[in-house]
């Protein structure tokens, strides 16, 4: 346990963080899992509005919600690799 002021202000600040980072994931691989578990096109918006909000909060990098969200177009519109 950190004895400093500002480091026990820290501990606290990042299980804050981590606990909005952590709904911010679920909210984005259960939309994720929707699609991939029923591939169907009125699904695709909703899973990339959520990887893309995701990735403005910092909760995922850009380019893994660019690379999720081009797999899952793939998917949900039937094209082949």
């Amino acid at each position: 346990m950190p004895n400093i002021r500002s480091a026990i202000k820290k501990v606290r600040k990042d299980k804050r963080r981590a606990a909005v980072n952590l709904r911010w994931r679920r909210r984005f691989k259960k939309a994720v899992k929707a699609v991939r578990e029923s591939p169907q096109p009125e699904l695709l918006p909703k899973a990339q509005s959520e990887l893309d909000k995701a990735a403005q909060k910092g909760v995922i990098k850009k380019g893994k919600a660019a690379r999720l969200k081009s797999r899952l177009t793939k998917l949900a519109h039937g094209k082949s690799k």
